[in-house]
């Protein structure tokens, strides 16, 4: 995207000044003092932004707004006004001006004017662009997104959807699991035979047994049939164990007998039943952790682990946000009947900054509360829930730290530490191995913070 400036006066002065001033801050100036030569630049040039007085010798700001709208209305217009002169303003931007600078004109709000209206244009560029290639997006079954993160998800997916291996789907809640585990299945060859998830946390520990590996009647009280369990029920496809962190201790012996021998005994049986069935598990707890303080099985981990797929939360994957975001639209828009095309860059730039705790999950319930709640045919930022309208991003550029931001360097560390742990869902296994810590090291340092908070 260009961030070549148009700067547009009759005062030669002015024109100079204000070139000066914005080559000063890296742009690209062409300056002009007559109203014709303005609208034939940029008839044929790429600029990022035009700046305009309002009032030209033999043309009007207003017919240079109006041209732009009309012929290039990708290019935002700021228009410099008389101070106070609210009905020339106003005049400005129903011309279609992005906006409008007083004067005396000061430099130092030129350069944040322009540089406000060349991020909205990047901005507004890159919703299009991802508007027009969502459909595009879905490079695994539904999921959504090009980013990095994603990319790799999608190559660990295509290298073992046709094996048998077991594989333990790990990350945040909300960051689409049991999607990763659906496209292995629909990528394998057994994608012609059942998938089935089952929430191990959601199922009370007293029917789970019974629930995986069926009963025979009378094997308890309310057993007056025999039933399959799912392994069985799901024979030749898939079952995903979701939340398996929360499997009760007293089961993980019987699972892991099960899963070694891939033979099972229903619930008041007596015979065993053979079974082909692949077995997916995900998790948004530190297994590892869980494993070395004697809250999961060692044996069972690695049973289940033969490959492990991360799913990065979705603040770590960049435009994957608005991707998501415009899929969202189209679906919700379609379900509700209702003619919403699209994001506003205002409220795209607002999605940009959201910190997303809650991730695709949260992400997918504001849009579908903005395409309930939208009047128009894109969704503003007055649409999004307040939490995420209203947010103010906490990230620092180190170019504009001053020196009440400048921590101690132990400080420094610590928050990266705990930035880390967030990005990888608090899994300190591969905390340490991002940081290049081996485990006690940074255990050590976790135990050192906790004792000085205490303190």
């Amino acid at each position: 995207m260009s961030s070549r400036v148009l700067v547009v006066d009759d005062d030669r002065s002015m024109c100079e000044l204000m070139q000066a001033a914005l080559e000063k801050r890296g742009h690209e100036v062409e300056a002009c003092t007559r109203g014709a030569e303005a609208l034939e630049l940029i008839s044929n040039r790429d600029f990022g932004a035009v700046v305009t007085d309002l009032n030209l010798e033999k043309m009007s700001g207003l017919d240079i707004c109006k041209y732009v709208t009309e012929n290039r209305p990708e290019v935002p217009v700021l228009v410099v006004t008389a101070f106070g002169d609210m009905s020339s303003a106003i005049a400005a931007i129903r011309a279609g001006a992005y906006d409008f600078l007083n004067k005396p004109l000061e430099m130092e709000a030129l350069h944040l004017a322009v540089d406000r209206a060349i991020q909205h244009r990047r901005l507004r560029e890159e919703v299009k662009r991802l508007t027009e290639e969502v459909g595009h997006a879905r490079t695994a079954g539904e999921l959504v997104g090009k980013s990095p993160a994603m990319r790799k998800v999608y190559e660990l997916i295509g290298r073992v959807s046709d094996t048998d291996s077991s594989v333990l789907l790990t990350g945040e809640s909300g960051t689409g699991k049991e999607l990763v585990a659906r496209a292995l299945h629909s990528q394998s060859d057994r994608a012609n035979r059942p998938f089935i998830a089952i929430n191990c946390a959601a199922v009370p520990a007293n029917l789970l047994e019974s629930e995986l590996f069926g009963h025979v009647r009378g094997a308890f009280t309310d057993a007056k049939t025999s039933r399959k369990g799912l392994f069985e029920r799901a024979h030749g496809g898939t079952v995903l164990l979701d939340e398996i962190g929360e499997m009760p201790m007293a089961m993980q012996p019987t699972l892991l007998r099960v899963l070694q021998e891939r033979r099972l005994r229903p619930v008041g049986g007596s015979a065993e039943i053979s079974f082909d069935t692949r077995i997916l598990a995900a998790t948004n707890r530190d297994l590892e952790s869980d494993v070395e303080e004697g809250r999961f099985r060692e044996d069972l981990f690695y049973r289940l682990n033969v490959v492990e797929i991360h799913v990065p939360p979705l603040r770590t994957r960049g435009n994957d946000i608005l991707q998501l975001a415009q899929h969202f639209v189209d679906v919700l828009s379609k379900r509700m009947g209702k003619p919403v095309e699209g994001i506003t860059a205002e409220a795209a730039k607002k999605l940009l900054d959201y910190d997303w705790p809650g991730n695709v999950r949260e992400l997918e319930n504001a849009i579908e509360r903005a395409v309930t709640l939208t009047r128009f045919d894109r969704i503003t930022v007055e649409d999004l829930p307040e939490r995420i309208g209203a947010y103010q991003s906490t990230r620092i550029n180190p170019i504009d730290v001053d020196a009440e931001q400048v921590l101690p360097l132990e400080e420094l560390e610590k928050r990266y530490i705990e930035r880390v742990l967030k990005v990888v869902g608090g899994n300190k296994t591969r905390a340490a191995r991002l940081l290049g810590l081996d485990r006690r090291t940074l255990y050590r340092k976790l135990e050192r913070y906790r004792e000085r908070a205490d303190e």
